[in-house]
This record gives structure tokens, sequence and C-alpha cells, in this order.
């Protein structure tokens, strides 16, 4: 039996879980792109800086809405048993334990995300800042919870969409990585002029 025809008759509230994973993996990624992007000030110069930013704040939105769906059916499905305390609480399935304690802990930093973001103006940047950093923590556990919790990874669409938002993000790290040391060697150079001078040289290594 192909891994086709043996997900066609997996129950339709699997079905629908397991698509509005993948879906919410897309979003999540893709909010987190854009938020790299806002940060550094976004690369796409047609595009404002602001927009960028309320498209950030948007496709989150939207995803807190699509993950309470992907909760709610992987709970109700009847074909495994979930507990609705498991989606708040770690190690508490007895369904691939692992797997979906890696997606409750994405959802609890992804809730204190959100829950601060919603009272950002009471907190303070400050504090909100430091909280909202837990979103880098939480993408790679999305990720890797929908690694382990589905068994599809053997098609070549769903493979493809988890890889590539996985090849997304990476790239927005990576180029966040290289833009934060050319604006810290800029820096050095404006206040240091001989610092500058000498990198300029011939032969003479930065």
């Amino acid at each position: 039996m192909s891994a086709s025809s043996a997900v066609s008759q997996l129950p339709w509230m699997w079905l629908v879980s397991r698509a509005s994973g993948l879906i919410l993996l897309v979003l999540f990624s893709t909010v987190f792109v854009l938020g790299i992007s806002t940060r550094l000030g976004t690369r796409l110069r047609s595009t404002p800086r602001f927009a960028v930013a309320e498209l950030h704040r948007t496709l989150a939105l939207f995803s807190v809405a699509l993950l309470a769906l992907h909760v709610a059916t992987a709970v109700l499905d009847p074909y495994v048993s979930i507990g609705w305390w498991a989606a708040v609480l770690p190690f508490t399935a007895h369904y691939r334990p692992l797997a979906l304690s890696i997606g409750t802990v994405a959802v609890d930093l992804g809730a204190a995300v959100l829950i601060t973001s919603l009272v950002r103006r009471r907190l303070g940047h400050r504090l909100w800042r430091t909280v909202h950093w837990l979103a880098y923590a939480s993408w790679p556990l999305a990720f890797m919870h929908s690694l382990s919790a589905g068994n599809d990874m053997s098609i070549w669409w769903v493979a493809a969409i988890v890889w590539g938002s996985a090849s997304a993000v990476a790239l927005a790290v990576v180029d966040r990585i290289l833009l934060t040391r050319q604006s810290r060697k800029r820096t050095i150079q404006r206040l240091n002029p001989a610092v500058g001078a000498i990198s300029a040289c011939p032969g003479v290594r930065s």
C-alpha cells in the first residue's frame, strides 16, 4: 500500500489536523521571516517597513486561529486519545508523548509571546522585547513537532512544505547574522576612523 493511499484511509479529522499543522508551519515560518525583516529594516525595497510589520502582526493573529483548529481537531480525533490538558501541559499525552510535548512547549511559548504583545503598552518595551525572543525558540520546536508528530513525511509534497519552510527560516537567520556583522563593522569604522583606514589597506586583514 502506498503512502498516499494509506493517508486517504485515515479519519478526516486527523487529516484536517495534519493539514492545518502544515499550513500553520508555513504561516509560522512566514511570520518568523517577516519578523526578522522588520527587525533589520527589511530588504524588500519596494515594500514599506510598516507594511511588513503590519503583515507580520496580521499573519501572527491568523496563526492563532489556525492553531486553535489544529489543537481542537487533534484532541477531538477519535483515532487517537489526546486529552485537552496535553495542549498546555507537556509530557501528559500517551500518544507519541515526545512529539506532542514538543508541540505543547511551542504552543506555550507562542502563547506567552501573544499575550505579552496584547498588553505591550502596560508591560513596557523592554519586558515585551525580552519575552518576544521566545519566538526564536518556539519555531525550532514547532518544526521538530511537525517532523515527528505525523507519519506522512514520505509523501513528497508534505516533505517539500516542511523542508521548504525550514530553508526559508534558515536563509533569514543567515541573512540577519551577516547584516548584523556588517552593521557592527560600519559602526566601528564610523567611531574609529583609524580602523577603517587600516581595514582599507591592501593585504591587511580585518
